[in-house]
């Protein structure tokens, strides 16, 4: 298991939290999600032989939290 730790400056309430924990979290190969809304952190743990941190950044992005 991988862990990455992401910025994403669009999370700004309880909703982008929500968005972001139940669409990423829901990616093959990501096993767990967790969204701090105060430091605008995405901590992603991962199982690196399903899914690389590219992968991650991207569907980031197509959700609407691009990284920064």
């Amino acid at each position: 298991m991988s862990i990455l730790d992401l910025t994403a400056n669009d999370i700004s309430c309880a909703h982008c939290k929500n968005t972001i924990e139940r669409d990423l979290g829901g990616t093959p190969g990501v096993q767990q999600v967790e969204v701090d809304i105060d430091t605008k952190t995405v901590h992603v743990a991962f199982d690196d032989a399903e899914i690389d941190a590219a992968t991650i950044r991207a569907k980031l992005d197509d959700i609407g939290y691009p990284v920064a």
